[in-house]
């Protein structure tokens, strides 16, 4: 049995497939569900000033925030929502750490050759070094 299952969530419109997905397995009423996501660092190179406040990272936090609760509230069973802030594929995995979970659910957006060289496959990289299954939701 699945006890517990995270998540990984972004802010692309392969989300959606992943959350439909999702839904369709069979996941028993005990399972702790983390939805998670994750927001990429800023560039290093990126100036910030800091004698504001931050507010398009808290404008860009409260969105992220309302939309893992609407998926929350369509989800059956125990959840918690985590943001966090970082590399994704690493904070991916911090994170099934931290949880202990049993399964990775994670979307895919399809890259291929060089396209893939260049961005990189998050979900490569969380399969590559997870701690437990993973499962990655192909785009339709």
């Amino acid at each position: 049995m699945l006890k517990t299952i995270l998540l990984a969530l972004d802010s692309s419109e392969h989300t959606l497939r992943v959350i439909q997905f999702f839904k369709e397995l069979q996941i028993q009423p005990a399972t702790k569900i983390i939805l998670a996501h994750v927001i990429p660092s800023p560039e290093p190179d990126m100036d910030i000033a800091v004698d504001r406040p931050h507010t398009s990272e808290e404008l860009l936090y409260q969105q992220v925030e309302k939309q893992l609760q609407s998926y929350q509230a369509d989800l059956l069973g125990d959840s918690t929502l985590e943001i966090v802030t970082g590399d994704p594929a690493a904070e991916i995995i911090r994170l099934a750490h931290i949880h202990q979970a049993d399964l990775i659910v994670i979307g895919s957006r399809g890259l291929t050759g060089l396209q893939r060289i260049l961005e990189g496959s998050v979900s490569s990289q969380v399969v590559a070094e997870a701690p437990c299954s993973v499962l990655v939701v192909k785009p339709d």
